[in-house]
């Protein structure tokens, strides 16, 4: 389930485990076994489940997303009674859903195909008919919802192009939306406080979208406090909003600050201003939320790839590391009975919904997912540092292989010790797979996440090719046989890297990709509007220069490799006219691609379609990697 509450997302990912669809002009590209389905379409097909939200004042109601039907849909389940009912059907999935305090409503966003432009409804938890939530308030792009106490009242963030961010609080009476936040910068809902007093918010009037700061404001939009990390100069530390604590009356907010260098937890009473900074003195990004009854926090500790789970207590001042296997946990939530449930996996283990009871918390019905290999840690020496790559590579195999670069989005986000049906095909065909923590990941420090300013795009291809390297020269990776290949930004990084390093790489791989960056920036959502030019300083035509240097269309005419490129029509992140200014330049020149435009957003939930796609790169593989 996507996140609810913050401003529009500061990246381009958007799609379910990375995982991106692609064209439909070729065969379906199943390969079976003696008539088996193949694993890695197994690894699709298995029955996946998110973690849980549970409802604060019913907590045996939760509300959870699967892919059971064959797309990624909202359910709602009882705990009680054991019973579970799909509440969203719709032909390109929905994954954006809020379970209300009392468990009465359940909200989701209704947008169309893909587009991510629309309008929040609800439907009673029990079953019924959908309705508008918020009657009045015109289609946008999300930026965050907080629901009051009884299911009605909320506080809804919206995002377009000609308003900027507006924040509305809606009443449970039914009266109109009243507008309570308005800028032209994003900005987004961040926590709405247990009694419905207070609103926190996160914005970016400064200008920086990378960095936010935050206010907390009163329901008739007066401000009763402030907290602006960027102020005196700084222009690199941002602050988070991690949620109210969940007892009437308390003015205590948790969030998340980077004051020494990575995200770390404080307490804000914003009533009387102090801040308590728990100091926890772990080496990685801390997040928090809190434990039921406000007296701990369920610490969520990321460092290098892995993760791992803490108890905080305030009496005691102190952690206590909650017991769980090595790998990721993507999510973790505490209950009323103090137990913790978390969803783990690992690259060689699948993901479940676990809790610290011992058991399985919900195990969907059908076919389990075969797992995969594990993934090897390797640390490269770069221009800018230590280098963080995840290798993969099929059971017994010596190098050297044919090598896949599979290259994350974002760009802030990590690839991690987690299980990703992608990859894991790529193994399953006798690939080696190495995914690369470039500078603009997450998880290791505020520096190396935000180094990408101006030079964006080459900084990261320059620790790519660091990799590329290493992987040559220790003999895992056969030079002839290389692979770039990536979704979103990594899509991005794909045309970029094709273009720039056009001898470095056998093919490139490209779903849902920046192809020109100028018309991707006046076409996209005003949302990454407003992150481009934070990380290029200034609008296309304010410095062209360095849209330019950035864009893969300027280096169109250097590719060598053959490319595959997919895109989603109705895309709103990576849209289809720049894309097709690409593939002009390709066709022009005569150049070996294909392409495919799927008429989806940024991504496809269904299952069907995903495994399509991934057939179709790897027949794309076969047919144009040179053999061995």
């Amino acid at each position: 389930m996507t996140e609810s509450n913050g401003s529009v997302p500061p990246d381009r990912d958007a799609a379910v485990d990375g995982d991106m669809c692609v064209d439909e002009r070729a065969e379906d590209g199943r390969q079976t076994r003696g008539g088996q389905v193949p694993d890695w379409e197994k690894r699709f097909r298995a029955p996946r489940v998110s973690l849980p939200d549970w409802a604060e004042d019913a907590p045996d109601r939760s509300l959870f997303v699967s892919n059971a039907t064959g797309t990624y849909e909202l359910y709602a389940w009882d705990r009680s009674s054991g019973e579970q009912r799909q509440v969203t059907d719709r032909p390109n999935g929905t994954t954006d859903g809020v379970l209300a305090p009392d468990g009465d409503w359940i909200w989701w966003f209704d947008d169309k195909d893909g587009d991510e432009f629309g309008v929040w409804r609800r439907q009673p938890f029990a079953g019924g008919a959908d309705e508008e939530a918020v009657p009045g308030l015109d289609p946008s792009y999300p930026a965050g919802l907080a629901l009051g106490r009884d299911g009605r009242t909320a506080v809804i963030g919206r995002s377009t192009d000609e308003d900027g961010t507006t924040i509305h609080l809606a009443r449970g009476d039914g009266g109109a939306p009243v507008e309570i936040y308005r800028h032209r910068e994003s900005a987004g809902v961040g926590d709405l406080s247990h009694d419905g007093s207070l609103i926190a918010i996160e914005h970016t009037e400064h200008g920086d979208a990378m960095h936010s700061a935050l206010r907390v404001l009163r329901p008739d939009g007066s401000t009763v406090a402030e907290l602006d990390d960027t102020e005196g100069g700084e222009k690199e530390l941002g602050l988070e909003v991690l949620g109210f604590a969940p007892v009437d009356g308390d003015t205590r907010l948790l969030i998340g600050h980077q004051r020494r260098g990575r995200w770390e937890p404080l307490v804000w009473d914003v009533a009387t201003g102090e801040q308590t900074d728990l100091a926890l003195e772990l080496p990685g990004d801390v997040s928090a939320e809190w434990y039921p009854d406000g007296s701990a926090l369920l610490i969520v500790h990321g460092f290098e790839a892995r993760s791992e789970l803490f108890r905080y207590d305030f009496a005691e001042r102190g952690l206590t590391e909650i017991d769980t296997p090595a790998g990721t946990v993507s999510g973790a939530t505490a209950r009323p009975d103090g137990s913790v449930e978390y969803l783990w996996s690992s690259a060689a283990e699948p993901s479940a919904v676990r809790s610290t009871t011992g058991r399985v918390v919900l195990d969907p019905p059908g076919p389990k997912s075969p797992g995969s290999v594990p993934v090897e840690d390797v640390w490269v020496e770069g221009p800018g540092g230590r280098i963080h790559a995840l290798v993969q590579k099929p059971a017994g195999a010596a190098g050297p292989l044919p090598t896949v670069f599979d290259i994350h989005g974002g760009p802030t986000w990590h690839d991690s010790d987690s299980f990703a049906a992608g990859p894991a095909a790529w193994v399953d065909h006798g690939y080696a797979v190495v995914r690369v923590n470039y500078r603009g990941s997450t998880g290791y420090g505020r520096a190396w996440t935000d180094a990408l300013k101006h030079r964006v795009g080459l900084i990261e291809l320059e620790d790519i090719a660091a990799v590329r390297e290493w992987a040559v020269t220790s003999g895992l990776a056969d030079p002839e046989r290389l692979i770039l290949t990536g979704g979103s930004w990594g899509g991005y990084l794909t045309l970029l890297g094709i273009g720039t390093q056009p001898e470095a790489w056998a093919l490139g791989i490209a779903a849902v990709p920046v192809a020109d960056y100028v018309t991707a920036y006046h076409d996209e959502m005003e949302g990454l509007k407003a992150l481009d030019r934070t990380l290029l300083g200034g609008t296309p035509e304010e410095v062209p220069e360095r849209f330019e240097a950035s864009s893969p269309l300027t280096y169109v005419d250097q590719v060598k490799a053959p490319v595959y490129i997919s895109a989603g029509v109705n895309d709103p992140r990576c849209p289809i006219r720049q894309v097709e200014n690409y593939v002009k330049r390709l066709e022009a020149r005569g150049a070996v691609h294909e392409v495919y435009r799927y008429d989806a957003g940024h991504g496809s939930l269904v299952v069907d379609e995903r495994i399509k796609q991934v057939a179709l790169e790897l027949d794309f593989a076969r047919r144009h990697l040179p053999e061995s």
